[in-house]
């Protein structure tokens, strides 16, 4: 975009009404979590990698994957964002984090939210652990957040 033109923003909602089916496996992925504050995910029969959340299908060997194994609720941030500024829609008050994280017991990585108010306590290779709501709805939500165990 060329310097002489004017930028505009135009602010308003897009309704988008449809539903989103999680499918069997997300769907016990949640469960678990909803109903006893456990993290499952699966593990694939050929090459081991334990996929958090759970995956019909091994990503690296394509193996139908149906070994659920539980995780721990804590784990390793391997990246992160900062979040500073504030809009209705967001889940926390800013300042606070999105998160990279290997879960103990999984090979692959969850996104979720890291509750800090100071960035400055952020870093790569940090420990962490998931604090559940106190009233599940079976959704990913229901970890609300992670807090910093370091």
């Amino acid at each position: 975009m060329s310097d002489d033109m004017e930028k505009k923003v135009f602010k308003g909602r897009i309704k988008v009404p449809y539903k989103h089916t999680a499918g069997a496996y997300v769907e016990k992925f949640i469960t678990d979590i909803g109903k006893s504050n456990k993290i499952v995910g699966d593990k694939c029969p050929n090459c081991g990698l334990i996929y958090v959340p759970p995956k019909m299908i091994c990503f690296k060997c394509f193996e139908k994957m149906e070994e659920w194994v539980e995780v721990g609720n804590k784990g390793t941030v391997k990246g992160f964002t900062v979040i500073t500024h504030s809009t209705p829609v967001m889940p926390l008050e800013p300042p606070f984090a999105y998160a990279l994280i290997t879960l103990d017991g999984s090979t692959t990585d969850i996104i979720h939210l890291i509750k800090e108010t100071d960035p400055k306590k952020l870093k790569e290779g940090m420990r962490v652990e998931a604090v559940f709501k106190e009233k599940p709805r079976k959704r990913i939500t229901d970890i609300e957040y992670f807090k910093i165990i370091d």
